[in-house]
């Protein structure tokens, strides 16, 4: 089509998601296979890299913004831009699961952390008792210095004994088929279940020098 010697690309096409160090395809194809295509960087330099008509072209890309170019009638026609991310990823995925604590009282509020180090995107899901209502909170922190790690926070306000039960984070990796998954046990009670009973009255009298016990009787 000389009037359109691109291929139209999809909007999820144009970003483009690569591991460091892996090759990818700028995916500019044409309407005419013979047709000669330049790929050109941000600064309008050309970048040299394989292409196939059938994919676009092939190679390793440093992060950044793409278009390709070609001449149909005379005249020259650009492709849509393409943004290359690249992202830090591992093979594994260390994951773990932190709480502050793991017994409150009714009202308080339940803080769980699940980390994922060394990957900068993943897909990560929390299950706990009180998901089906919707009752957590869920932010997320993408610390870089001075190492990678996600940092995903779910906060329970004003907590139940329903409340009670297992937090489970799941990590799945962004391009790979590997996932990972840690799990924690909070328990809430109703109300405090420590009974102090203190043996001595409210105010003391002690002369000097003398040695008094304070007893408390604790259930």
């Amino acid at each position: 089509d000389p009037d359109m010697p691109f291929v139209p690309s999809m909007p999820e096409d144009q970003f483009i998601l690569v591991e460091e160090g892996d090759p990818t395809v700028i995916p500019c194809r044409t309407s005419d296979p013979d047709a000669q295509v330049t790929l050109i960087n941000s600064l309008d330099k050309a970048v040299y890299a394989l292409y196939d008509t059938k994919q676009g072209f092939i190679g390793n890309f440093p992060a950044g913004s793409y278009t390709c170019k070609t001449m149909a009638k005379g005249m020259e026609f650009k492709s849509d831009e393409f943004l290359v991310y690249i992202i830090r990823a591992t093979s594994q995925l260390p994951v773990e699961i932190e709480a502050l604590k793991t017994v409150y009282k009714t009202g308080e509020t339940i803080v769980v952390t699940c980390v994922v180090f060394d990957n900068e995107v993943v897909n990560l899901q929390w299950n706990y008792p009180g998901k089906v209502k919707e009752k957590g909170l869920i932010k997320l922190d993408d610390i870089k210095v001075p190492s990678q790690k996600l940092v995903y926070t779910l906060t329970i306000p004003e907590a139940s004994v329903k409340d009670t039960g297992d937090y489970e984070c799941t990590a799945r990796h962004a391009t790979k088929e590997v996932k990972e998954n840690k799990k924690v046990v909070i328990t809430v009670h109703d109300k405090g279940f420590v009974h102090l009973e203190p043996q001595f009255s409210p105010l003391e009298a002690v002369n000097l020098h003398e040695v008094k016990n304070f007893v408390v009787d604790v259930q």
